[in-house]
């Protein structure tokens, strides 16, 4: 029963257990979304994490962007989960990526996180500002269905809401047009894209997120 459900056997730190659920061998501290939680297995504690600082405070009010961030410490397997979106898991060795917060599920506390802005984006234009994780590490996203990575190797331009990471030796800028938002984007307003050049990669979820239901009345 339920035979392909088995907890994974690995001893590796980030693993997936399937593709919409990650495994943590925990034996430390990991940084994970609030809320991911869905089980554990060993001693674990679970605490609010700050924002990392005054200038991390001050861009994560400002911009929204901010991920929810809990710190768990402990010893043994943990299990984390969003909303059934799929998980995949990204290494870095010493080289940086560029992150949406919704995307993030959680990442080890060795690597350096900032928020930025996309260039010439409004500073009111919502979903621009994304998270840059650098150093030594792994870090677990997620993503609204099965992504595909682009090799940016011409101009390539990707939906605001639905690139969700890319290179960040990636130039960026915010690219607008009020006359096709009915056409390229959900709704029937401006459609802002982001523009990507250089060399580099870019992952794009098959969505534009979750759709939030209008109540009338």
């Amino acid at each position: 029963m339920f035979g392909t459900s088995l907890e994974a056997a690995t001893t590796d730190r980030f693993a997936l257990q399937n593709d919409k659920m990650l495994r943590v061998h925990l034996d430390g501290e990991v940084l994970a979304r609030q809320g991911s939680m869905v089980a554990y297995q060993g001693e674990m504690s679970f605490a609010h994490q700050g924002s990392g600082g005054v200038q991390k405070f001050l861009k994560k009010a400002f911009t929204g962007e901010g991920v929810p961030l809990m710190k768990v410490t402990g010893r043994g397997d943990l299990f984390l989960a969003d909303d059934a979106s799929e998980v995949h898991v990204v290494t870095l060795e010493g080289d940086s990526i560029t992150v949406s917060g919704r995307n993030v599920l959680a990442f080890d506390t060795s690597l350096q996180w900032d928020i930025r802005r996309v260039e010439g984006a409004s500073m009111m234009a919502g979903g621009l500002f994304n998270t840059v994780f650098t150093g030594v590490g792994q870090l677990a996203i997620t993503s609204f269905g099965p992504p595909v990575i682009l090799d940016v190797d011409q101009p390539t331009y990707a939906d605001a809401q639905s690139a969700i990471a890319w290179s960040s030796t990636l130039q960026t800028a915010a690219k607008s047009s009020m006359s096709a938002g009915a056409l390229v984007g959900r709704g029937s307003g401006e459609a802002m894209q982001i523009a990507f050049s250089g060399q580099g990669f870019v992952i794009v979820q098959a969505s534009e997120g979750p759709r939030i239901v209008q109540q009338n009345g």
